[in-house]
């Protein structure tokens, strides 16, 4: 099965920035970083496949199936070079997307994502999924908001924690357990340092999965690469700290904005 045409929005002037969100979330992830970045950037959010607005195909998914959606909607919206910013499994579709198409990506952001994981850290996310798989994702949610927010924000917002239970509970589990398939079976190691363009690496002090080891990985894999570590945070940076994630990435994109 080839592409399918995701459903997304688009905002902003300014060359294109396609925002890629992550397991079992949707477009509306980005909606803190857009007041920022909307009058420098015309900002492209979507739900990956599966998920939110979009057609759900039958699982599984691959990390190119994603990549390949990417670029169906690059060609549709008729831009030429785009910069690519993701979080989590967005955060390697970019990459891998910049691998695919080398001549149509000016930037990549990375944002809490993983490389380079070792032997338990394999262990680790695929015992998560393998949970998942026998009990159910609803069982395992109470652990998953633990590695993606920190305490005090779970007691200051419940209204966000609640939105985004909905947002998982909403995504078919067919669906959520596949993509978690492609996040815990990537390994971007192999092929990190055939990505030339600039990119930015982020992530939380406290993110379990994506923690600062793995990312100082990526960058230093990387060929053009910089890397930032945001103090007391967990995985969910976009939902918990907007406002620290946006100042780095638009000083980033700003630097690199007609690459």
């Amino acid at each position: 099965m080839g592409a399918i045409d995701v459903s997304y929005t688009v905002s902003g002037e300014g060359p294109p920035l396609y925002m890629v969100h992550g397991i079992g979330s949707r477009r509306v992830t980005w909606d803190g970083l857009l007041p920022g970045l909307e009058e420098h950037f015309t900002c492209v959010r979507y739900d990956l496949r599966g998920h939110g607005e979009s057609p759900i195909p039958p699982v599984p998914y691959s990390l190119d199936d994603l990549v390949d959606d990417l670029e169906a909607l690059r060609q549709r919206l008729g831009h030429d070079r785009i910069h690519v910013i993701g979080h989590s499994l967005g955060g390697q579709i970019g990459p891998a997307y910049a691998l695919a198409h080398p001549e149509h990506t000016a930037s990549v952001i990375l944002l809490s994502t993983a490389a380079g994981r070792t032997e338990d850290d394999n262990a680790k996310v695929k015992g998560v999924v393998a949970k998942m798989r026998a009990e159910g994702v609803e069982p395992v949610l109470g652990t998953l908001l633990d590695r993606w927010y920190t305490d005090e924000f779970i007691a200051a917002r419940p209204d966000a924690i609640e939105n985004r239970i909905q947002q998982v509970l909403g995504t078919p589990e067919d669906v959520f357990l596949s993509v978690f398939d492609v996040y815990a079976g990537a390994e971007m190691a192999p092929w990190l340092h055939q990505v030339t363009c600039p990119c930015l690496v982020m992530t939380g002090e406290f993110d379990g999965g994506c923690n600062p080891r793995l990312n100082r990985f990526i960058a230093d894999e990387l060929p053009d690469a910089e890397l930032v570590i945001l103090d007391d945070l967990k995985h969910s940076i976009l939902i918990e700290a907007a406002d620290q994630v946006l100042g780095p990435v638009r000083d980033f994109l700003l630097r690199h904005r007609d690459a």
